[in-house]
């Protein structure tokens, strides 16, 4: 079977699927992996579509994940032609939201999955609609679906616009993690000049934002940078000069290698905020979300197979990299080895976003190379 990869990737892109919203994404990925052998399963946790695609039984399964929900496109009338018209500019170059990030990768796949067969082991897709927003119906619930059922992945390449400059100059082999606290000191309003009457929450909420600043959480870790933590936000709404405000507010964000773990994280900075509220009058709270855990896969058989056919394709040397924020590969990580790849994210989220033929076309033959190099290094692993 033959399949155009920019006309897969045009007619994705045509589907105006802003997060929450499929507008049909899915089923036009559905249609062209069940043409290709493919049996589809759509798991949809609330008003999220989710799709997991598999074809054959046999071990090794190589899975390609992505999500075809799309950030908005923020002023329409800015993009030099329609964000959802898939038009194709005088330089060749595919203009539209999620050309990039990342429908273009998907079709990048797919198409390379046409062109290279049948494989000795299985190949899967696990595709999702909420990647950009929330992330709770997702990639989340669709690996704990397949953990419940027993599915065994075996290694996993996120689509996501990791390449910096050049098509194949990165792949991304971890992330950092991320904890977001909201800490409110709750006291009592009162006159400045009776303050015997009021509990001022605003030197608690310094204390505490002190202490939690003034630790090193850790001078890096293999592969990655130090971890950090940065104050977002500091609120008391407070529009008068002679009254104590009632409340303080504050929000942090740490983003972290694996040195740490959320939770680890989560009971430091609880703790921190409970003893600079030790006898104060007032109430201290903290709630936390632990958007996701740092992972890293380390460098062996399975970054070799990519790295050797991005060199083979692209004659690129790709730099194994753990830069930038989160992917819903902090998901997949419980499943399998997993690493990012897939075009160059210059123009992702921004007006006229875009990506060149050529480029689509040389993803597609990488993915290829990728496929067919990985089933010749792992083999059949069924026993």
């Amino acid at each position: 079977m033959t399949l155009d990869v920019l006309d897969l990737a045009r007619d994705l892109i045509r589907r105006p699927s802003v997060t929450p919203a499929d507008a049909g994404a899915m089923d036009v990925l559905h249609r062209a992996l069940e043409g290709m052998g493919f049996t589809c399963r759509r798991m949809k946790f609330g008003e999220i579509e989710n799709l997991y695609a598999r074809r054959g039984t046999a071990r090794p399964n190589l899975c390609f994940a992505g999500h075809t929900d799309v950030v908005p496109v923020g002023d329409a009338a800015a993009w030099t032609s329609g964000p959802f018209a898939a038009d194709i500019n005088s330089d060749d170059v595919l203009v539209g939201r999620g050309a990039v990030d990342m429908k273009g990768s998907i079709a990048a796949f797919v198409a390379a999955v046409a062109q290279v067969g049948e494989t000795s082991g299985s190949l899967s897709f696990l595709i999702t609609g909420d990647e950009e927003g929330v992330a709770l119906d997702g990639t989340r619930k669709v690996v704990e679906a397949l953990q419940a059922e027993g599915e065994i992945i075996d290694h996993c390449i996120v689509g996501e616009p990791s390449s910096a400059e050049r098509l194949g100059d990165m792949i991304k082999i971890g992330r950092r993690g991320s904890v977001n606290s909201w800490i409110t000191v709750s006291g009592k309003q009162g006159h400045v000049a009776y303050p015997h009457r009021a509990a001022n929450p605003i030197p608690v909420l310094v204390d505490i934002l002190s202490r939690l600043q003034a630790r090193v959480l850790d001078d890096g870790y293999e592969g990655f940078q130090p971890s950090n933590l940065e104050v977002t936000t500091v609120d008391v709404g407070n529009t008068a000069t002679n009254i104590i405000p009632a409340e303080a507010k504050a929000r942090i964000n740490i983003r972290f290698n694996p040195a740490h773990r959320g939770a680890e994280l989560q009971a430091w900075i609880e703790g921190q905020a409970a003893e600079a509220g030790a006898g104060f009058a007032g109430r201290v709270e903290v709630t936390t979300l632990i958007s996701g855990e740092a992972f890293l896969t380390r460098r062996g058989e399975f970054t070799d197979v990519v790295a050797e056919a991005i060199r083979e394709t692209t004659g690129e040397e790709p730099d194994l990299s753990t830069t930038g924020g989160t992917s819903d590969a902090r998901f997949i990580r419980d499943l399998c080895p997993v690493l990012e790849f897939g075009l160059v994210g210059q123009t992702m989220h921004a007006v006229d976003e875009q990506v060149p033929v050529s480029q689509l076309r040389a993803l597609q033959a990488t993915y290829a190379a990728i496929i067919g190099r990985y089933f010749e290094r792992f083999g059949d692993a069924s026993a």
